[in-house]
This record gives structure tokens, C-alpha cells and sequence, in this order.
């Protein structure tokens, strides 16, 4: 009989937070989810909380299902959404300051594990693909959950999430550069030069550290001034970022860890207004995200 004490179901917060993150994208859309799965525990009797076989199973069935049901509707919202939609941007636990005087607070259950399957480049191609490749991907791929644990718990076939799962795969390997991921040393030698650069608004280093074919989008949620439509070519999103740099002076660029690799805190007038992750590839700078979204920075804020 499984133990069904409060210490038991909360042991259990962690790995539910980090499975609903990367299903949604979202820490906060993550947090609620989480919220309603325990809700959900404690709304049952006793009798039937007993008679659940394995609590960690039934939390994560339940927090699964409620993602895949948001993960369906949220391709509507984001239809609606002003601007381009980018994931929500993760600190790393140590960097995560919720106060002037520095101190991290929060509860360590609430933390995102920031390993290759949360990075920026991971979770935009994940937003690609269709609810139930992500579920299956995830679950199997990510949480190593066999195909027949996945079946039961997004009510398809064990040999459907295999050929979800594979699928999501597919996608994933069109969308990674073939020379393979850059050492986070390496990358975050090319960011701190693009720093630099950005900060000199020296147009020619900046092109020099851009892909040719590099993109950069931003997300403002409507609430923010971001571009509506990505920015394409090196040349352009030089003379883009420049353009940053001298409409608001006195912008300070920081290093830090954006989901598990090297990315820029942006601030200005004491406040942090943006937060930019990046792809790098063969030495440079493949994509650039850039979340303005005041909502999507409160895990930034100081």
C-alpha cells in the first residue's frame, strides 16, 4: 500500500514541475497544473486514495493529462497571442534572485533540472510539434518512461507512442545543426564577444559572430515593444541590435545562464527588460530569443 502522507505526495513536486515545464513551456502554466494535480489527490476519499496503487504514477497520469487538454487549447491562444510566442526563460537555482538584497528564495522543489532537454533550441522545436508527440517524446525520450506506461497514460496504443515518439525524433534531427551541439564553454566565449560587440554597437565584429543565416525573434506578449516578425540575416540583425543599443542608452547587457546554457540579461534603469537566449553553431550564432514579456521575466526580477 503506498504511502499517501503529505511528505510523500510532495516529494513527488519536483518531477512533476520539471515534466509539465517541458510540456508546456511555461513555469507558470507548469506551477497551476501541479497545483491541480494535488488538488485533484485531495479532493478523492480516502478509501480511493488507498486503493491507488503507486502515488507517483497517479500524479504524474494526472498532471500528464491536464497538460496534454492545455496543450491542445494553448495553439489556439497562441494563434491570438500579440507577437511571437517564445518559451518562458529559466535561470539557473543560483542565479534566481527574488530580492534587492540578492538572496534566492523559493522552494528548491520548485526547481527546473537545466540539462540539454530545457534549453532555448529544444523547447522551441518541441513547440512544433503536435500535443501528442510532445507527450510521447517527453515521457518516453526525456522521463524514460517505457512505451507501455505511456500508452496507459495518453489512452493510445504502446506501438501509436512509439511512432509518436519517432516522429518527434525526426524533427528534432532536422532541426539540429549537423556538426552538433558547441560545448556551453565554447558558446559562452561567442556570447561574451557578442556582448561586447552589441555593447560597442560595432556592426562589423557583430556580423563577424553571426550566422548568415541567423534569426532572432522577440516576444513582448503586446505588453512590451518587440518586433511582430523575426529578423533574418546577419547584416540585418547587426544593424537591428545596433539599432537597440542606440534608442536606449544606458542598456546593460549581464551574463547568464538561460535554460542550461550561456545566454544576456538585459537591463535598464535598474529593472530587467529582457532576457536572451541563443543557438550557436560551427562558431556562431544561429538564433537569438529575446522574451520582453514583463510575465515571462519574474523569475529574473531583483
Amino acid at each position: 500500500m503506498p504511502d499517501p502522507s503529505p511528505a510523500a505526495l510532495m516529494a513527488e513536486r519536483r518531477r512533476l514541475i520539471n515534466l509539465a515545464y517541458r510540456l508546456l513551456g511555461s513555469l507558470s502554466e507548469a506551477e497551476d497544473v501541479v497545483q491541480e494535480t494535488y488538488v485533484r489527490w485531495y479532493a478523492m476519499s480516502r478509501e480511493r486514495q488507498e486503493a491507488v496503487e503507486s502515488v507517483g504514477g497517479w500524479l504524474t497520469t494526472v498532471a500528464t493529462r491536464i497538460c496534454l487538454n492545455l496543450l491542445g487549447s494553448a495553439r489556439a491562444r497562441r494563434e491570438q497571442y500579440v507577437g511571437h510566442w517564445i518559451p518562458e526563460p529559466l535561470p539557473e537555482p543560483t542565479e534566481r534572485l527574488d530580492g534587492p538584497s540578492g538572496a534566492t528564495t523559493g522552494d528548491p522543489a520548485d526547481r527546473v533540472t537545466l540539462d540539454e532537454s530545457v534549453n532555448m533550441a529544444f523547447l522551441v522545436v518541441l513547440e512544433a510539434m503536435t500535443p501528442a508527440e510532445r507527450v510521447a517524446f517527453v515521457l518516453h525520450d526525456v522521463f524514460r518512461y517505457p512505451f507501455a506506461e505511456v500508452a496507459g497514460i495518453v489512452g493510445r496504443s504502446p506501438a501509436a507512442c512509439r511512432q509518436l515518439a519517432s516522429s518527434a525524433r525526426r524533427r528534432l534531427r532536422d532541426a539540429r545543426p549537423s556538426s552538433g551541439p558547441v560545448p556551453a564553454d565554447r558558446a559562452a566565449g561567442i556570447v561574451r564577444d557578442f556582448k561586447r560587440a552589441w555593447e560597442a554597437k560595432d556592426i562589423g565584429a557583430l556580423i563577424g559572430l553571426l550566422d548568415p543565416a541567423v534569426t532572432a525573434v522577440g516576444d513582448g506578449g503586446g505588453r512590451v515593444t518587440a518586433l511582430p516578425y523575426p529578423v533574418e540575416g546577419g547584416e540585418q540583425v547587426a544593424r537591428f541590435l545596433v539599432g537597440i543599443a542606440t534608442r536606449v542608452p544606458g542598456l546593460t547587457l549581464v551574463e547568464r545562464t538561460v535554460n542550461g546554457r550561456p545566454g544576456l540579461l538585459a537591463r535598464h534603469a535598474g529593472a530587467t527588460v529582457a532576457v536572451y537566449a541563443f543557438d550557436v553553431a560551427d562558431g556562431r550564432v544561429t538564433h537569438i530569443w529575446g522574451v520582453l514579456n514583463p510575465e515571462k521575466l519574474r523569475q529574473w526580477t531583483t
